[in-house]
Formats: structure tokens, C-alpha cells, sequence
């Protein structure tokens, strides 16, 4: 982890570097087209500097308003000149991918300095999420189709009274909420259950990306891998303190629950980590999203009541239904070829 903490720091520092390179470039740049401009910034810099010597030495109050009255004045005229010109203030600024750290990879707290969320995200997804769940570019809302979802209504053939594409857009808008009230200790975790491909996953990425964009720390683990890794840390097969890790970060999504050889020990691990997590509202925020293909009742027939119980009264059910999306689009391109 140490390692990879230090590649990621080097690749923020190549970053930072280049991108504050490229904006002197263009600030350059517009200076020769608006010579104006730098003749302003070199006065404004020439009376800051005045500024803080006159504290350093006089102190005179009356001296140091007069140059902040100026340096105000200079920024007003910057201002105009730049909106005459089609541009503002960020046009000097460099375009860091990270507003809290401004891609240094760490921000200022009370406490001192600490890894910035954006950097523990990416350990995250080095160490832990083995997918491809923060697909920003095609696993999000935007690319949520409704329409591969049937219309029909047919109780016998889905046991509701609502087509499949009403019922997933309750479940969207049950996900919107989730993330709009994300930090709200009322807010119920979510269940996701339902035969695959339903679009569970693709809907935990549409989160998971939406609150990483919020600064939060997400946690994907599918349930074999995750509970192999947990016995691996636990006996020492790994350095890694995933369980650690599991109980505290932000949002914890648990895919495929069901899938995993259960035994005593995992139940009694996933009690665990349900049960934390849950106890965690009293210090920090945390939610958690469990994906399964199993219905209600058959998480009661192979978990521990406990687990179930916690669920019930914990977690806002979503349940999936209708035909298989990966299905239908496989067969669409068939038939187009």
C-alpha cells in the first residue's frame, strides 16, 4: 500500500507540475494579447508586497488601507478589462482535477494535513475494487436507459402490478435520493435484489460514481472475493486491513451476496460488518448498498435471522424484475447482423 501511495503522489506532483506549466503558458499568452493586464498584476503584486512590509516594520493601519484601497481598485479594472476581453479570473488558474487538493493529494484540517478523499479513492480502487464499477464514462446516469426495461404490465409473468420500466424508475429515483441525502443519518442503506441482468450493478456504479464526484470514499467488493480477502488478512496471507477498511469507509457495496461458499465464519463476518456499520452513525456517516440475486426469503433460509432482521429494518428494498437487459441487447445485435 506504501508503494502504491508513493506512485500515486508522484503521478499527482507530474500533474500539478504540468498543469501549472501550461497555465503560466497561457497566461503569457494573453498578456502579449492584453499587455494592459500584466502591467495590472505587476502593480497589484508591487503594493502587496509594500503592504505586508509596512506591517512588518511601521504598522501603520492608515497606510496599509490606503494600499488595500488601491490593490481593490486594480482588481475591479483586471476585472473589466478581462470581460472586455472574453475572459475572468480562472483563465489564469491551472485546471486541477481535484478541487479540495488541488492535486497535491493531501488537504489542510485542524488536525494537520491529511490524504485528500481523492487520493484514498484511488487506493481504494487499486487495492480493493477489482471492477469496473467506476466507469465514469458509460456506468452513469446519464447512459441509464429506460427504455431497454418493458412497458407491458403482466402480473402473471412478474408477479406486480407495474410494468418493469415504472418499477426501475421508482428504483432511480429511490438512488437519487440515497445520494441527495447521502449524509442524512435518517437515510435507509439499499437492497438491490433481483436476477442478473436487471441493471443492480450498473445502478451501484451510477452511485458509487455520482458520490465519489462528492468527495465520498466508495468500496466495491463482490461477496466471494470480498469475504477471501477478509480470511487472507485475517491469517496473514495479506498486509492489507481490509475488514478495517470495510467498517469504515463511506459507502461500502456489496455485490452478488449469495454467490459466496457460505460458512459459520462468513456468516458471522457479514453479521459483523452489517452490525458495525450500522453502529458507525454515531461517530461518521456510513452507508451501504448489498446487491443479490436472492429474494427476502431466501436471505432468511441461508443467513443468520440476525442479518435479516438488521436488513429489514435498515434497508430500503429494490427489488428488480423483468427480462434480462445484457440478453435482449446481445440478441438485438444478432438480429442486426
Amino acid at each position: 500500500m506504501n508503494t502504491c501511495l508513493k506512485d500515486i503522489l508522484k503521478e499527482y506532483d507530474q500533474k500539478r507540475t504540468a498543469e501549472i506549466n501550461l497555465a503560466n503558458l497561457k497566461k503569457n499568452e494573453i498578456y502579449k494579447a492584453i499587455p494592459e493586464l500584466e502591467k495590472i498584476d505587476s502593480t497589484i503584486a508591487y503594493l502587496s508586497i509594500k503592504s505586508i512590509q509596512t506591517k512588518l516594520t511601521t504598522n501603520c493601519q492608515e497606510d496599509v488601507d490606503n494600499f488595500s484601497k488601491k490593490i481593490d481598485l486594480l482588481k475591479d479594472k483586471k476585472k473589466k478589462v478581462l470581460e472586455k476581453n472574453g475572459f475572468n479570473e480562472k483563465s489564469f488558474l491551472p485546471k486541477f482535477e481535484c478541487d479540495k487538493c488541488n492535486d497535491t493529494g493531501y488537504v489542510q484540517t485542524n488536525d494537520g494535513n491529511k490524504l485528500c478523499t481523492c487520493v484514498k479513492q484511488k487506493l481504494y480502487n487499486v487495492a480493493f475494487n477489482n471492477s469496473n464499477i467506476y466507469n465514469l464514462k458509460s456506468q452513469n446516469f446519464s447512459n441509464f436507459k429506460l427504455d431497454v426495461y418493458s412497458d407491458e404490465v403482466n402480473f402473471d409473468k412478474y408477479n406486480f402490478n407495474i410494468s418493469p420500466r415504472q418499477n426501475i424508475k421508482s428504483i432511480r429515483n429511490e438512488c437519487v435520493n440515497f445520494i441527495k441525502n447521502f449524509d442524512d443519518t435518517n437515510q435507509r442503506n439499499l437492497l438491490f435484489s433481483g436476477n442478473t441482468g436487471l441493471g443492480k450493478t450498473f445502478l451501484s456504479s451510477c452511485i458509487a460514481n455520482e458520490l465519489i464526484k462528492k468527495g465520498k470514499n466508495v468500496l466495491y467488493q463482490t461477496s466471494p472475493i470480498m469475504f477471501d480477502k477478509i480470511l487472507d488478512s485475517k491469517f496473514g496471507k495479506s498486509s492489507s486491513n481490509l475488514i478495517n477498511e470495510i467498517y469504515n469507509v463511506d459507502l461500502l457495496i456489496i455485490d452478488d451476496l449469495g454467490t459466496e461458499t457460505r460458512t459459520e465464519y462468513k456468516v458471522t463476518e457479514l453479521f459483523n460488518i452489517i452490525n458495525t456499520r450500522l453502529l458507525n452513525q454515531n461517530n461518521k456517516v456510513t452507508k451501504t448498498i448489498i446487491s443479490t440475486n436472492l429474494t427476502l426469503q431466501q436471505l432468511y433460509d441461508n443467513y443468520d435471522e440476525r442479518i435479516v432482521s438488521r436488513i429489514i429494518g435498515n434497508y430500503t428494498p429494490c427489488y428488480f424484475y423483468g427480462d434480462d437487459i445484457r440478453l435482449k441487447k446481445l440478441n438485438k445485435v444478432a438480429n442486426s447482423n
